[in-house]
Order: structure tokens, then C-alpha cells, then sequence
């Protein structure tokens, strides 16, 4: 047994066993490489105007940096642009209603396209940045931005206006004349007929000026408040602008002690959770009267209500009122404006319970309720809220569309504002991940794991609901890129072992897709990869859970599995498609060689799966997600003949939190574990994330309490690897630092700590990731194998 820390960049030579012992044809060494073993796969992918070539980001003769390629779909040749051409591309922009102009920033300049033969006007040019360029309602005018303030620019004559006048600070009053000091001035004109004379002359020339003036936008004064982002009503009477108040509150510092200087630099990193958050205030100024008036959200449905969590920590139960004296912070998104000058709002409050999606009276800012989403844990879903923002889109207008999980899963609906009716345009245990509406919008283009929760293929709807037509047919993952005029897709199409690949094919049902690219090295190629088997496996709580199982064959079986956990808790690893953590996919075939079973599951808290899943984990993690991984070792112990005394876990980020609650709370369970850029006290880590599903530490502090392995560091029995980048400002060092002093002071001595001083939470160089697996390889070969 062995108290130490292991410094990453002095003990490379111990780690010999991690090669000696290997019995596969892969090395680790190799597959750090990252993508430079196993290529550089086609990435931001976007079509050219004509919707003839397609643009991607790659590197196929692995050159320093990757560069922009092009392939038309037509020849299939594949060419990289000039810098030139390059700069002539047109970003994302705005089109006309007739789709016959389009109007798009690039480099903070403007430009018009003619898209019937692509010729570009250039509106700007200039070293102020403009941006957010859109065509007015009767697209008579391009208005943009230019820093705070929004600008109108004729079309048919040239000309700019400024429309809007935003400054910061306050309004410089004139000084305040007192009762004596005014009498003064009255008996001074009353005597005095020069001083009157020269009064009114000045008076005189004053109006005389104001009338030779041109009209200026009044000046608008936000104080001390940061402006954050306007939108203009399409007939330009209104702008709808939010004011943020910064907090308070004090941010962490990150020591950089590896810098080219030779002195170490802090870094400016977060706050905590449950720190001072900024407030928000939402605007409206009306542009013909000049007034401002700010948006009262004390009136929405359920403003007032309390989190059901609070009840517990009530003194008197019987006197406990569940609702506040004031209203709850609301955060107040942009509007999204309908052609015909409607506005409505998605409203979320900060304290990630509820999601109201309401219309806007412009001329007075108050409110109308259209839908309330409202979860005890807290709001989320794709397209709904915590990963992603909460969409909202006009079909016409008199009706949006949206996305809740009212039934327990993302789904699709429209709401028609002046009745408040709303309809389900999609249901069952599936999710619609990614929406978007088709030019003429008549069809929706989705996402969808109807299928299986482990495949993702597109889809159309009917925009008035009906049936879902898949439009791809391969079994696996596809990200689709529409082309311009909606007739072709870019596809990023994969499998379990078949990384990412560029293809087209017609937007249109049972069409064939015709790959683009091979971007995958020949050293990759040459090794079999596994498409390994995806498994469900039944917890203590009666839930399917699902997983991914890696199986030696018998003859290098050893007897011996690891258990992998994911990271960001909110995520998928368990599907049919090239992974984000291919590293690990790679080091999972890589263990399957020398005899390991593997098992990478799906826990409580995953995405993909719905809502009760996703919100399992709600005021406890540590609970139900770190049951399914005992639960998945007590599955390979029963069905794959696993040796109970022979299990390991490991994961990277909340992946290293569930291995550290893991060897803490069920130390029987697993003879070792390797923990990466962990989480060890929730009550360190960010707010966003946090708050969701632990609410803050002062006001629960029992989640936090039950949730952190640092209260349960006494429970170690196996032995404990952990790994972590110093200059991580996501998990920060400190955070395994404060549990490093925790174990030396419960006298535990079988851990050891890797430092990777030039490393943050996503590890960059093959260096770091080779000597990170070659501790975790060299730690499961020390106290797993007979």
C-alpha cells in the first residue's frame, strides 16, 4: 500500500508495465494520438448559395492546423478553397420573403445578395463592426446593429439613419437652483432690462438652432447597467432591449504555474454555486414617442410560488406558506416578432423551475400567457431548456410552435395566440431533438430518436401534424445540413466503428446516401474495431437500464471488467454512432485484447432517454445514477461469469465524481478506480449547472451534503487513482486538492494523485493523454489481474 502523489511529468518510466502487458495490436501511445491516429473527420459543414458544393472543415494531410474544403455534389470533386474565395463567401444571414435576397455580416461588415445570380452589393465598410442585419416588414430597408445601437440603411437610395441612441452612464442634469438663488435671478431681469434683453436673445437663438437640426433618435441612458442585445419590431416602431446588473460576487482563481514568463499567472475563472447571479430587466422603447417602459413580470402565472424542496427546511410545517412575498427573478428572452408585428417571448426563472411562453403588448409591455411549463427538479430538454435554449417559431401569424416535455419526453407543439389552443404535433417515448421549419412553412425538418433511443435520423412532419416520414435509412447517427434551396442534405453519417463521414442525398425518402469523404488513416483502418453489443441490464429500482457491452472472446478472457462512466451527466454515450469519447471507445477495444470485460452504461441522468430519467438525479447525485453502476457490476458478475473481486471503474469530469462515490460508498464493489478531472464538492463547482439539480448550498444543503464524495472519503478501501489538469477552470485543481487533504487526514494510504501542469478540463496533447491512460491501464493490470 502506498500514500503518494504522483507528479505526471517525473514518473513516465514506472508506467512500463502499461506496454509490457499488452497483448493488443493497438498501443496506447497510439490511440492518444486523438485524431491523429485516427484522421481528422469532416466537420462544420455548410452549403454554398447555389446549393451545388458543399464547405467542411478538415484535414486529410494531417497539416498543422485544419483548412475550409469544398465538394460539389454533382462531380463528387473535392478542392480547397482559395483565401480568396473564401472571403467572398456569404455567412448565415437574412432572406427575403420571396427568398430572392439575402442580406448577411461578414468580417463586421455588410453585404447584399442577389441570389438569383449571386452577385453581393457591399452595404459597409467600415472598422466598427455591424451585425444582426435583417430586412424591415416591407423590406424597403436592411436594418443592423452597430454596437447598442440599431441603423436603418435604404435600399433603394443608400442612406443610413440611426435609430436608436442606447449610452451608458446617466443623463447630465441641469444643476438645482435653490428658493433664494431663483429669487436673486427674478429681481436681477426685473431691474436690469439688458440682462432681460440678452435673455430672451439667447433664448431666441437657442429655438432658432433646435429647428436647423435633424432629427436625432433621443438618447437613452442605462446607468450602471450592462446593455445585453435589443430586437426591433419588424414595422420599426419598437425595440426591445435587456439591462443586466452584474453581481457581486467573488470569483475563483486558477494558478497557471507553467507559463513561457517562468512566474505563475492566475487565472480568472468562475464563481461558485449559490454566488450573487445577475438580474435582468427587460425594455421596451417606442421609437415614435421616444418612451421607455420596462416589461412587469409580477403578474405571471405562478411567479410567487415556492420550490417544494423548501418545505423540509420549514421550521413550523403547519404555518409553512408555499408562496414568496415577492415575485421570483424571471430572465425575459428576446422576442421573436411574427410578420405582422406580434411578439412573443420565452420567460424562464432563476430558479430553473418553470418556463412561460408568453405574447408581449409592445405598446405597454405587459403579458399574456400561452403556455407554463413548471417542473419540480427543474427545466430541460432539448430545445427546452439547461443545454439548449427554449425555441419558439411563428408558422403564421396567429400560431408558433415550441417544444415541452408535458408528457415526459421533448416533443413538438404549436399554440395559436389569440385562443391559446394548444396542439401536440408529436408524441411517444421518443424526443425530438433538432427542429426547423421549411421555407414555405408547410414542413418540419426534425431530429429524432424514434427509432431507438440509439439512433438519430431525420424526418419530416407536416406543419399542421401528421405522420413522421424518416427520410435516412442507415442504422447509426446523422447530422443533417439542408442545402439553401432544400432540395439536397449534407449528412454527417457514422456507426459504432465508423467514425464521421461527409455525404448528400436528396431530401426526400428511401434516397441513397453517396459518401464524400474518407478521412480515416490507414493505421486506423487496420485494426478491427468492435461493434459492440448495446445491452439493458435491470436495476434495484425496477429500471431498464441501457448500456454498452465490450466482450473479449474466451480464449483472452481474464475474468476481470471495467465499468466506464460517462461525463457531463447529461449525456449520451450509449448509441449507434462514432462517439465523442472515441479515446475511450478505442481504449475499451484496447482492454478487450488483454482480456478486460467492459461495460459503458447510460445511468440515471443521461440524455436521450426522457425526462424521468434526466431528472432521477434530482437533489441527489450520487444516488440513483451511482446505483446503476453497481447494479451494472452486479449484471457482469451474474451474466458474464465476472469475478466479484476483480472490478474497476473509471470516468472522466461527473464520470471521476460517480468513481469517487463509487470507491467511497460501495467500497466492496470495485477493487479500484480512477477518477479524472473530478468533481469532489458540488458546492465548488459552477452555478448554471449546479443549481439546476442540487439548488444552491445555503438554501439545500442536504443535497450538497449527500451529493459530494468529500463527506464520504472514510469509506476508501480500494485503491484510488486520480488525475486532474492544473489549469482546469472547469473542475478545478482545488477541488481534488481539498479531497487529497482529506484522505491524508483519514490516514488513507492506497491513492495516488497525477497532476498534468499544463492540462485544463479537456486534455489538448497526446503526451497528456498517454500518460493518463497509461496510469489507468497500469492501475487496473496492478489490482485486477489473479
Amino acid at each position: 500500500m502506498k500514500q503518494s502523489i504522483l507528479w505526471a511529468l517525473c514518473l513516465t518510466a514506472s508506467l512500463g508495465i502499461a506496454q509490457t502487458n499488452n497483448q493488443s495490436q493497438l498501443t496506447i501511445d497510439q490511440i492518444m494520438q486523438g485524431e491523429g491516429f485516427v484522421g481528422y473527420l469532416p466537420t462544420n459543414i455548410n452549403w454554398s448559395e447555389n446549393s451545388k458544393d458543399i464547405y467542411f472543415s478538415w484535414n486529410p494531410n494531417n497539416d498543422t492546423i485544419r483548412s475550409t474544403y469544398k465538394v460539389n455534389i454533382n462531380s463528387k470533386k473535392i478542392s480547397k478553397p482559395s483565401f480568396n474565395e473564401l472571403k467572398k463567401r456569404s455567412n448565415n444571414g437574412d432572406y427575403s420573403e420571396d427568398f430572392k435576397w439575402k442580406v448577411y455580416d461578414k468580417g463586421g461588415d455588410l453585404f447584399l445578395m442577389n441570389t438569383t445570380n449571386y452577385s453581393t452589393k457591399r452595404i459597409t465598410n467600415t472598422i466598427t463592426r455591424e451585425s444582426n442585419p435583417q430586412f424591415s416588414g416591407d423590406e424597403k430597408s436592411i436594418i443592423y446593429q452597430q454596437e447598442n445601437n440599431f441603423y436603418k440603411w435604404d435600399i433603394e437610395s443608400g442612406t443610413t439613419k440611426q435609430l436608436t441612441n442606447f449610452k451608458s452612464g446617466n443623463k447630465k442634469s441641469e444643476p438645482k437652483v435653490s428658493n433664494q438663488e431663483q429669487w436673486l435671478i427674478d429681481d436681477q431681469l426685473k431691474y436690469f432690462n439688458i440682462l432681460e434683453k440678452r435673455k430672451n436673445e439667447d433664448e431666441a437663438q437657442e429655438y432658432r438652432q433646435k429647428q436647423l437640426e435633424f432629427e436625432r433618435p433621443k438618447t437613452i441612458y442605462y446607468n450602471d447597467k450592462q446593455f445585453f442585445g435589443g430586437s426591433i419590431s419588424p414595422d420599426l416602431n419598437y425595440v426591445v432591449y435587456r439591462l443586466f446588473t452584474p453581481p457581486n460576487s467573488k470569483n475563483t482563481i486558477v494558478p497557471d504555474y507553467t507559463t513561457e514568463s517562468g512566474y505563475t499567472t492566475d487565472l480568472n475563472a468562475r464563481s461558485k454555486v449559490g454566488s450573487p447571479q445577475y438580474s435582468s430587466e427587460s425594455w421596451i422603447l417606442n421609437l415614435k414617442t421616444g418612451d421607455t417602459y420596462q416589461i412587469k413580470t409580477d403578474s405571471i402565472e405562478g411567479v410567487f410560488d415556492k420550490s417544494k424542496f423548501l418545505k423540509e427546511y420549514a421550521e413550523n410545517q403547519s404555518e409553512y406558506n408555499d408562496t414568496y412575498n415577492t415575485a421570483r427573478p424571471v430572465s425575459v428572452g428576446a422576442p421573436i416578432f411574427s410578420n405582422d408585428g406580434k411578439a412573443v417571448v420565452n420567460i424562464t426563472s432563476t430558479d430553473y423551475k418553470d418556463r412561460w411562453i408568453m405574447t408581449v403588448n409592445l405598446s405597454d409591455g405587459s403579458l399574456k400567457l400561452i403556455d407554463r411549463q413548471h417542473d419540480d427538479a427543474w427545466i430541460g430538454g432539448s430545445g427546452i431548456g439547461w443545454f439548449s435554449r427554449g425555441t419558439i417559431g411563428w408558422l403564421d401569424d396567429n400560431n408558433i410552435w415550441f417544444k415541452s416535455e408535458k408528457t415526459g419526453y421533448a416533443h413538438l407543439y404549436t399554440a395559436n395566440v389569440n385562443t391559446g389552443k394548444i396542439k401536440a404535433l408529436t408524441k411517444g417515448n421518443f424526443e425530438i431533438l433538432d427542429t426547423s421549419l421549411s421555407r414555405d412553412k408547410k414542413t418540419f425538418y426534425l431530429t429524432s430518436n424514434k427509432v431507438s433511443p440509439h439512433e438519430q435520423h431525420f424526418y419530416h412532419l407536416p406543419a399542421k401534424g401528421g405522420k413522421l416520414t424518416k427520410i435516412t435509412s442507415l442504422k447509426g447517427g446523422h447530422q443533417v445540413t439542408i442545402s439553401p434551396d432544400e432540395k439536397q442534405l449534407a449528412v454527417r453519417y457514422s456507426y459504432t466503428n465508423k467514425p464521421w463521414e461527409l455525404y448528400t442525398m436528396p431530401n426526400k425518402a428511401e434516397a441513397n446516401l453517396v459518401q464524400l469523404t474518407t478521412s480515416t488513416t490507414e493505421a486506423f483502418k487496420a485494426y478491427k474495431w468492435m461493434d459492440s453489443e448495446i445491452i439493458n441490464f435491470t436495476a434495484r429500482d425496477g429500471a431498464n437500464v441501457p448500456a454498452t457491452l465490450y466482450k473479449p472472446i474466451s480464449e483472452k478472457k481474464n475474468g476481470a471488467a471495467v465499468v466506464f462512466v460517462h461525463g457531463a451527466g447529461y449525456l449520451q454515450n450509449v448509441h449507434r454512432w462514432w462517439p465523442s469519447y472515441f479515446r475511450e471507445y478505442m481504449f475499451h477495444n484496447f482492454l478487450v485484447d488483454n482480456g478486460y470485460t467492459v461495460l459503458a452504461i447510460d445511468f440515471r441522468a443521461s440524455a436521450g432517454y426522457g425526462r424521468d430519467w434526466r431528472t432521477a438525479i434530482y437533489r441527489h447525485m450520487g444516488g440513483k445514477d451511482l446505483n446503476d453502476q453497481i447494479d451494472g457490476a452486479k449484471y457482469l458478475i451474474e451474466n458474464h461469469n465476472i469475478d466479484k473481486d476483480r472490478l474497476g471503474i473509471y470516468g472522466g469530469s461527473y464520470g471521476g465524481f460517480i468513481t469517487l462515490m463509487a470507491m467511497f460508498k460501495s467500497p466492496d464493489t470495485f477493487k479500484s478506480g480512477a477518477a479524472l478531472r473530478s468533481v469532489t464538492d458540488w458546492a465548488h463547482y459552477n452555478h448554471g449547472y449546479t443549481a439546476n439539480i442540487l439548488n444552491t448550498p445555503f438554501e439545500d444543503p442536504k443535497a450538497y451534503k449527500q451529493s459530494s464524495p468529500i463527506y464520504f472519503a472514510e469509506g476508501l478501501k480500494g485503491h484510488l487513482l486520480m488525475l486532474h489538469g492544473m489549469i482546469d477552470t472547469n473542475v478545478h485543481f482545488q477541488d481534488v486538492v481539498r479531497l487529497s487533504q482529506r484522505l491524508i487526514e483519514l490516514k488513507k494510504e492506497n491513492w495516488e494523485l497525477a497532476v498534468f501542469p499544463l492540462e485544463g478540463h479537456g486534455f489538448v496533447e497526446s503526451s497528456s493523454w498517454s500518460d493518463e491512460y497509461r496510469r489507468i491501464y497500469k492501475l487496473f493490470e496492478e489490482t485486477l489481474k489473479d
